[in-house]
């Protein structure tokens, strides 16, 4: 069983930065794909971005340039680096996974981008 767990999220003013970590519980080497999905209220969770277990990474639409995301093996970690946060960035972001036919989600953590 693989957990993951978020840490990072906050409130923050439009234009400013975080930078959101996912710690696995075990080696995340042989994982297909690690990503972040992201849910606002009132709306369906939806993909943000993913990295390959090879590096290639993919982004939605709405945070190309602006989000970046990585994944350290050695830590078994995945982070999602934002900058130039808008409002409509708000939402819970939860941490992905995908193994074979399984997935595996995170608790999610907050992001609040408001002045």
């Amino acid at each position: 069983q693989l957990q993951l767990v978020e840490s990072g999220g906050g409130l923050v003013q439009p234009g400013e930065s975080l930078r959101l970590s996912c710690a696995a519980s075990r080696s995340i080497f042989s994982l297909a794909r690690m990503g972040w999905y992201r849910q606002a209220p009132g709306k369906e969770r939806e993909r943000v971005a993913f990295i390959t277990s090879i590096g290639f990474s993919n982004y939605a639409d709405s945070v190309r340039g602006r989000f970046t995301i990585s994944r350290d093996n050695a830590k078994n970690t995945v982070y999602l680096q934002m900058n130039s946060l808008k409002p409509e960035d708000t939402a819970v972001y939860y941490c992905h996974a995908l193994q074979g036919a399984y997935d595996y989600w995170g608790q999610g953590t907050q992001v609040t981008v408001s002045a």
